[in-house]
C-alpha cells in the first residue's frame, strides 16, 4: 500500500473537483449500480499516466455542458478492496491504473485504459471524454 503522504494530494486533485471517493466495496456497489451515467477514475501514483489522467478528467468535466450524473474515484494500491470491486464492473477490460470508465446504468460504455493514457496530454484525454459525454450523457 502506498504511503498516505503521497496518495492524499493525488486524491484531493479529484475530490476537490467534485469526485466522490469510493473507499469500500459497498461504496463501489452503491455508486456503480445506479441508473444514469457514472464516471469512474481509478487513480494511481504512476507519474506519467496519472499525471495527465487526473487533469484530463477534471478538464473534461469542467469544459462541457453534458456531464455524467456521478463523478467517482478510487485509488489503486491504496483503496485495495474498493478497486478490486470496481474492476469487476469493468470486465472484460483487464486491470489498469490509471483507468477512466464511463458507465451507463451500471455497464461500461466507454473505457480509457492506461495504454491509451500513456504519452498523451491532458487535453487529448479531456477531448476523448467530452466526446463520450456527448454520446452517452
Amino acid at each position: 500500500m502506498y504511503p498516505e503522504q503521497i496518495v492524499l494530494p493525488m486524491k484531493a486533485e479529484l475530490t476537490g473537483n467534485g469526485f466522490e471517493e469510493l473507499l469500500t466495496p459497498a461504496d463501489v456497489d452503491n455508486a456503480l449500480k445506479q441508473e444514469g451515467t457514472t464516471l469512474l477514475m481509478i487513480n494511481s501514483v504512476c507519474g506519467c499516466s496519472a499525471g495527465t489522467a487526473r487533469p484530463g478528467v477534471v478538464m473534461a468535466v469542467n469544459n462541457t455542458d453534458k456531464k455524467p450524473t456521478r463523478l467517482t474515484t478510487t485509488f489503486a494500491g491504496f483503496d485495495i478492496d474498493a478497486v478490486k470491486q470496481a474492476r469487476q464492473y469493468l470486465l472484460p477490460y483487464p486491470p489498469s491504473s490509471p483507468a477512466i470508465a464511463l458507465l451507463k446504468d451500471g455497464k461500461v460504455v466507454h473505457m480509457i485504459e492506461r495504454h491509451m493514457i500513456e504519452g498523451r496530454p491532458a487535453q487529448m484525454i479531456a477531448a476523448n471524454l467530452i466526446q463520450a459525454f456527448e454520446t452517452y450523457c
